[in-house]
């Protein structure tokens, strides 16, 4: 059996933060202000997994007004998604998710960012696609003042031992 979730994130650009996308830190002058380190990309993920199984978003699961999510990475919070997705029964099968934003490039950190994603969901790389696009100088994101992500996940149940 399948199951589909989406999600989607976005956060402003702010000085003196680091910038994460996807669990990896790219040089940028601003970073992506948040409770954890605000990596959009893998907010999206966790939200369609947690979607996919029917139970209550990010937020709900790892709320800003607890101090040991402050500037956690997000990468542990996916794997702590990962569990509970695994709990229910399920497993990742694809990920596909598109960052938006002017800059920067994203092309150079792809690679990177699906190997991350794809060895804490315990699947192939060639089951994550991460695709960028930007915004045409249109709107917040346009004018460099946020990055969003969007992402959509295919889960499956597991097939017993």
């Amino acid at each position: 059996m399948f199951k589909v979730g989406i999600g989607y994130d976005i956060h402003r650009l702010v000085p003196k933060r680091k910038l994460v996308l996807g669990g990896i830190r790219i040089k940028h002058a601003k970073g992506l202000l948040g409770h954890s380190d605000a990596d959009v990309l893998l907010h999206a993920i966790c939200d369609a997994l947690l979607g996919a199984v029917g139970v209550p978003d990010i937020g709900h699961q790892f709320p800003d007004a607890d101090v040991k999510y402050k500037n956690i990475s997000s990468l542990k919070l996916l794997k702590k998604v990962e569990a509970i997705i695994s709990k229910k029964g399920y497993c990742a099968d694809h990920v596909d998710a598109m960052i938006l934003c002017e800059a920067p490039r994203i092309s150079k950190y792809r690679e990177k960012m699906k190997a991350r994603i794809s060895k804490v969901l315990k699947i192939k790389k060639d089951q994550v696609s991460i695709k960028a696009t930007t915004h045409e100088g249109v709107g917040a994101i346009g004018r460099q003042e946020a990055i969003a992500a969007m992402a959509v996940c295919l889960i499956q149940m597991r097939r017993p031992s």
